[in-house]
Formats: C-alpha cells, structure tokens, sequence
C-alpha cells in the first residue's frame, strides 16, 4: 500500500480503537467493515483485525497498570473462563453463514444498550457479588459463550463482556471496561487471531497501520475512560451499543 492508504487506515484504526477503550468493545464497528470494503475477503478481513486489536488491548493495559486495581485471580478467572470458547468460536466461524448471526449478534448488541440505558445506576458504584463457587460457575459458563462469540464474530462482542461483569459479578463500569479490554482486548482476541490466522490469509502489509493505530487509541481511550468516570463510560457504552446493534442488523 501507498503511504496514503496506510495513513488512512491508521487514522481509521485510531478513531475506532479509541471508542472502543472508552467503552468497553466496539472497534469491529469501524474497521472490519472498512477492511472489507477496501477489498478484503470477510475470513482475512477477520483475521488480520483480530490481530490488529491485540495492540488495543496492550495500550489499554499499558495505562490500566499504571492506574493499577486489576486483581489477579479474577483476570486469571476470566482467562480460564473464557479462552476455550475463543478458540471454539474462531474455528466455527469460517463453517457457519454469516449473515444470520450478524443478525443475531446485532439484535442482541441493542439489547445491551437499550438495558443500561434503562437503568440509569447500573455500573455507578463496585459492589462485588456472586464471588461463591455457585457464582463463579454461572459466571465463567456466560464467559465460555461470550468467549466463543468473541473468537467467530469481532465486532462488539467487548460490550458483553463489560455488562456481564457489571451486571453479574457487580463491577462498576470503569472496572469493568478495565478488565475487558485487558482479558479480551489483550488475551483472548490474541488467542484468536493466532486461531485465525491459521485458517485464512492475513494481510500483512496493512498490519503496520492498524497496529500503531490500535496502540495509541486504546492508550488515549483508556486515559479518557480513567479521567471521566463511570457516568461517561456508561453513556459511551450505550452510544456504541446501539450503533454497533443497528450496523450488524442493518449490514
């Protein structure tokens, strides 16, 4: 690619992994479909943004470390949790028609949205629950199932994962997008992008673009999400929900 499409991917890879630290998920909104327009096949369009996010997750870690408050037997928790179902879900994908679990997946992204936003205290306050074993087990089985999600369909699958520690296990939605986009930016979406990327084609000479773009905006995003609070994070969250709902059903 010239220098000018590298640029342009990097400005779009930029904006969309901002949103997406500021929120919790969501850069599969603006990337992979931007991947396919510009003449990707969906399977290495896929492949080669799932591998472009995992420099989202480590510039969003990289600033959450700094904050610090991330306990590691529950980041251990997710990754037991959740990893298996990556790798299900990233070798299903490509067996799979694609369109009516794009549906699916967007009806269910607006329904993420619509129930926080009627809930104006949802994520406001850290109030741990469902720490017994009893919780742990419905906990970590509804993380397999979004792990699965995660490793076949990018975009916005993040967002399940911060309402479900919210809503579940009681985080507020700071904590939560915290430890989503370290556990799923990070781990799980490295894990598949090493699944996928043994299946179907990468395009590596685009890499270079999506990556700087995708440290540096899950860095900024991370720093606004620590700054602004749990009362902006929850109405990014729903911003994001809701178009990544309405994209995925609409096409």
């Amino acid at each position: 690619m010239d220098w000018l499409s590298q640029l342009i991917l990097f400005a779009i890879s930029l904006v969309a992994n901002m949103f997406s630290a500021l929120s919790g998920g969501g850069a599969g909104l603006i990337q992979l479909p931007v991947l396919i327009f510009l003449g990707l096949p969906f399977g290495t369009a896929l492949a080669t943004h799932k591998i472009a996010t995992v420099a989202l997750g480590i510039g969003a870690t990289l600033r959450y470390l700094k904050a610090g408050g991330v306990e590691r037997r529950f980041a251990g928790f997710m990754l037991v949790a959740g990893l298996p179902g990556v790798v299900l879900g990233a070798r299903l994908i490509l067996l799979v028609p694609d369109r009516a679990a794009q549906v699916t997946l967007g009806l269910l992204t607006l329904g993420l949205g619509i129930y926080s936003w009627l809930k104006p205290g949802l994520g406001q306050e850290h109030q741990p629950r469902h720490r017994d074993r009893r919780g742990f087990m419905i906990g970590g089985a509804c993380l397999f199932l979004i792990g699965v999600v995660n490793g076949s369909l990018s975009s916005g699958t993040g967002l399940f994962a911060t309402l479900w520690l919210i809503r579940w296990f009681g985080f507020d939605y700071k904590r939560a997008v915290a430890y989503t986009l370290i556990l799923v930016g990070l781990f799980w979406n490295g894990a598949g992008a090493l699944a996928l990327g043994l299946q179907a084609a990468v395009r590596w000479d685009w890499l270079p673009a999506l990556l700087l773009g995708s440290l540096i905006g899950g860095y900024l995003g991370a720093h606004i999400a620590i700054a602004q609070g749990n009362q902006m994070i929850k109405r990014a969250f729903e911003v994001v929900t809701l178009l990544v709902g309405v994209k995925l059903v609409v096409g």
